[in-house]
């Protein structure tokens, strides 16, 4: 959809030209002007709400109650963008894509207000009006007015539910903010059925949740860094720290880079390289696609004496984070290399981590906005890429060796599919990944290993091991 250009090249400044009477942006609500900017950054430059919205509460030093408010805001408002979307559908006169796009994420914030977080009615229309009477102008102030009080006259998220009428798995989707293609994809790999779907809701409502903040104790005692961060040992890897919230920033040993922000369910992806059972010798390592580097981190960490870790990602400024996330660490290279045509030679590693490029569903959590952004039609070619980039890392691994094959994805196409194709050679072997993880239940996915928001309060990491026979 085409954005329309915006008055004088730029958003409003204060009091816009041309607009009398519109109020200038410091006295706007402040928690709900910073929510509206994610949602207008995420729409016109596909911004990532994990990453802008800390960034704006740095800046606009909002207390400690507004910068909350202004998080539930900005990512409940994204994640519950399909039922919204729904809703203000059946009161606008015309289809939501011929709306101005700062009036429709101007829509959804105050319809979320109202239908999901029982706002007053008063106070989330008021808010909203003069927010969009300052951002676009007196005339769409009006419309916005009309639309969110017939929002608020249809009552909460359970009463909209009602009125929509949707049923089975569309109403699934609208209940639990997912598109249905997701919903779907999440039944399979659950491996329910139209007789079996006692998880799929609680898995999908998991999506829904405010992650905790994981961090990984690299060059540091785990001890210190739960006395340093006031957090709790996380559950599953022996790395991890659970925080209750905060900023992980403060931590001494964060901003040292002894320590580092990393899901716990990311750690044990890392780990499973490292615990894979080896016939041979076992001095060269590979990570294969690196970029942003904490897994690189984490295998620097862990790796026994002797090893040399080699780090790579075809991307030259993820390449960049990867050296920063080793900077410090001995007997480390980091290249700028694509997997599918590497500059090392066959069978050059005893061990191989292949954390390949997904659709990302695994994290929907942490990036809320992932979840309409990505479409079924992003699945076929990533899982050809993933394909392909197996095929590199078990050129590259030598006989006796392993590769360990990660997604942040539990879609079937770009897990359990891509892993068969690459099974069905006779010089491939896959190997159980639960055994590895003792301490981790219900982590079993037939041979392969998959962990979920609901079960293990981590991102839903798939894993699998192959080894190569000869």
């Amino acid at each position: 959809m085409t954005r329309p250009p915006r008055r004088g090249g730029q958003r409003p400044a204060g009091r816009p030209k041309g607009h009398q009477g519109q109020r200038p942006r410091a006295q706007l609500d402040g928690a709900r002007l910073t929510a509206y900017d994610v949602l207008d950054a995420v729409s016109a430059r596909e911004a990532y709400a994990n990453l802008l919205l800390p960034q704006l509460l740095r800046e606009r030093r909002l207390d400690t109650r507004d910068a909350a408010f202004a998080t539930q805001l900005a990512y409940g408002a994204l994640r519950a963008r399909g039922t919204l979307d729904a809703v203000l559908a059946t009161l606008v006169d015309r289809p939501l894509a011929e709306l101005d796009p700062r009036v429709l994420d101007l829509l959804r914030l105050g319809a979320y207000q109202v239908v999901d977080l029982r706002v007053p009615a008063h106070a989330a229309v008021d808010t909203t009006v003069d927010l969009t009477r300052a951002i676009v102008g007196a005339g769409p102030a009006g419309l916005v007015n009309a639309v969110l009080r017939k929002v608020a006259a249809g009552g909460d998220r359970a009463a909209w539910l009602e009125r929509l009428g949707a049923t089975g798995d569309e109403r699934l989707a609208l209940a639990t903010d997912h598109p249905r293609w997701v919903v779907e994809a999440w039944r399979d790999a659950l491996g329910g059925g139209p007789t079996d779907d006692t998880e799929l809701e609680p898995a999908l409502l998991a999506d829904d949740a405010a992650p905790e903040v994981h961090l990984v104790a690299r060059r540091v005692s785990r001890e210190q860094l739960v006395e340093e961060s006031g957090g709790e040992p996380g559950p599953w890897s022996p790395y991890a720290v659970r925080l209750g919230g905060g900023d992980p920033g403060r931590v001494a040993a964060v901003r040292s880079g002894a320590a580092a922000v990393q899901d716990e369910g990311s750690q044990l992806a890392a780990l499973l390289l490292a615990r894979a059972p080896l016939e041979g010798p076992d001095g060269a390592w590979l990570d294969v696609c690196a970029g942003p580097g904490g897994k690189s981190g984490l295998l620097a960490a862990v790796r026994p004496a002797g090893v040399r870790l080699t780090a790579a990602d075809r991307a030259p400024h993820r390449a960049e984070l990867v050296r920063q996330a080793l900077q410090g660490e001995d007997d480390v290279e980091v290249l700028v290399a694509d997997g599918r045509e590497p500059p090392w030679a066959p069978g050059s590693f005893d061990r191989v981590l292949l954390d390949a490029p997904c659709t990302g569903l695994g994290a929907l959590r942490r990036r809320p906005e992932v979840r309409w952004r990505r479409t079924a039609d992003d699945v076929a070619p990533l899982a050809a890429l993933q394909t392909e980039l197996l095929a590199g890392a078990l050129a590259s691994v030598r006989p006796g060796g392993v590769v360990a094959y990660v997604t942040c994805s539990p879609h079937t196409a770009e897990t359990e599919a891509v892993v068969a194709g690459a099974a069905a050679r006779d010089d491939v072997e896959v190997l159980p990944v639960a055994p590895l993880f003792p301490e981790v239940p219900d982590v079993a996915r037939g041979d392969f290993g998959q962990l979920w928001p609901h079960r293990h309060g981590t991102d839903a990491m798939f894993m699998a091991l192959l080894r190569r026979t000869r």
